[in-house]
């Protein structure tokens, strides 16, 4: 019988050197988020569980290549060999594969086919939005030497990785987005009441370093 902990602990060697947005705690929120999800709307739970898991285990692999490399396809790969090597039979590990390959989908090529891969990219970006996804905005904000917040400015105007890529930033050109990129009816309900506690936060961040509260 396969151990899920091996798989636990190959995914977290793997996460180790990965920065704290893309990290280990990511990947329990993301399968946190998929057993909900799968829950309700009947997906194999097995499958969703080993693909939160392993997810982002070549994200050190796709930041070394300066992003040519692609994690989500190294990903699936290492995971195929990962799950043979614990036991797993072939078809678990390819669905798991195929959960893991199209997770990075962005509206071009092959997007998830199956319920769980669905059910996975949902999850993933759920993560990215909310209030988490405004605690994962400003680490990743620390992380680049960004400003917490400067209303003054047009956000969409300024650039990447610069002192003026805040959180809020963040919000503008991404995180708002991700509501409609759900693919499940779960994951809509979801994302809609993270964006709303999104857009609430934000407002009154602007009133707060304005003075106005």
């Amino acid at each position: 019988m396969p151990d899920l902990n091996q798989v636990k602990e190959a995914a977290r060697r793997c996460l180790q050197a990965d920065p704290g947005s893309h990290g280990w705690d990511h990947a329990e929120r993301v399968r946190r988020l998929c057993q909900h999800i799968g829950e309700a709307e009947g997906a194999d739970l097995q499958v969703l569980e080993l693909a939160a898991c392993l997810h982002d285990i070549c994200r050190a692999e796709e930041k070394a290549s300066g992003g040519v490399l692609c994690h989500a396809r190294l990903g699936a790969e290492r995971a195929c060999r990962l799950l043979h090597e614990f036991g797993y039979d072939p078809e678990t590990v390819q669905r798991v594969s195929e959960c893991i390959a199209s997770h990075r989908f962005r509206g071009s090529g092959v997007g998830p086919a199956t319920l769980e891969a669905r059910v996975l990219f949902d999850a993933d970006k759920l993560d990215a939005i909310g209030a988490v996804g405004i605690g994962r905005a400003f680490v990743f904000a620390a992380e680049v030497g960004a400003r917490l917040h400067n209303p003054e400015i047009d956000v969409l105007k300024t650039s990447a990785y610069s002192r003026e890529d805040t959180a809020y930033r963040e919000f503008s050109v991404k995180l708002r987005k991700v509501k409609d990129q759900m693919l499940t009816a779960t994951g809509r309900k979801l994302a809609e009441r993270r964006h709303d506690f999104m857009l609430a936060f934000f407002e009154r961040l602007t009133r707060e370093v304005l003075g106005k509260e």
